[in-house]
């Protein structure tokens, strides 16, 4: 009787430290919603891993989304999150290669060159990243796109068409991985 105890005392305790309204991907939580400072809520859409050379795993990302748009309006004018967590070390560098490549992937050359400003105006924001680090994209209409790392904004990137450009290395036409696109827009 006392171990039962003892045992239902220890789940209680468990489930007391566990965090409310989270989901959780390879042992990294996300909250379910994010509210921005003029308090619009967004809500999680989808998270997902993604593998490097298909063994890797080099990070696991998640999604938000104004909670009166669906993943469908994700290009509309409203207010977006994305939030990676990172598993290895990543230096900069490697940031401004992989934003650069993958946003002319998924932009015509006219627009890219248009945008190369604002393409080179976020990579200047970047940072190392280490093991456990977090960088969350968000954009705000109106504002842009700001950059933080983690929890620490670097600064924010003006402009709604170059917004969808660089959510297009995750959620686009051509996104560095279609699984996890689609699972972050919870269509899997």
């Amino acid at each position: 009787m006392r171990i039962n105890r003892i045992l239902c005392a220890a789940f209680l305790l468990m489930l007391s430290t566990a965090p409310l309204n989270a989901a959780q991907i390879e042992s990294v939580e996300f909250n379910e919603r994010w509210y921005t400072a003029q308090q619009k809520v967004l809500t999680l859409r989808g998270v997902a891993l993604l593998r490097y050379m298909i063994i890797i795993k080099a990070y696991v990302g998640a999604f938000y989304l104004d909670e009166n748009l669906t993943a469908d309006q994700l290009l509309n004018d409203g207010v977006k999150r994305i939030e990676l967590h990172y598993f290895h070390a990543i230096p900069a560098a490697d940031f401004v290669k992989s934003t650069t490549i993958m946003i002319e992937k998924n932009v015509s050359t006219r627009q890219f060159n248009k945008l190369r400003p604002q393409i080179e105006q976020m990579n200047a924001l970047y940072r190392d990243v280490k093991p456990g680090d977090r960088y969350a994209a968000t954009y705000m209409p109106g504002v842009g796109t700001e950059l933080a790392l983690n929890g620490k904004p670097l600064g924010v990137v003006p402009g709604f068409e170059f917004a969808n450009a660089y959510f297009s290395i995750w959620l686009g036409e051509h996104p560095i991985d279609k699984g996890f696109r689609n699972h972050l827009l919870g269509k899997h």
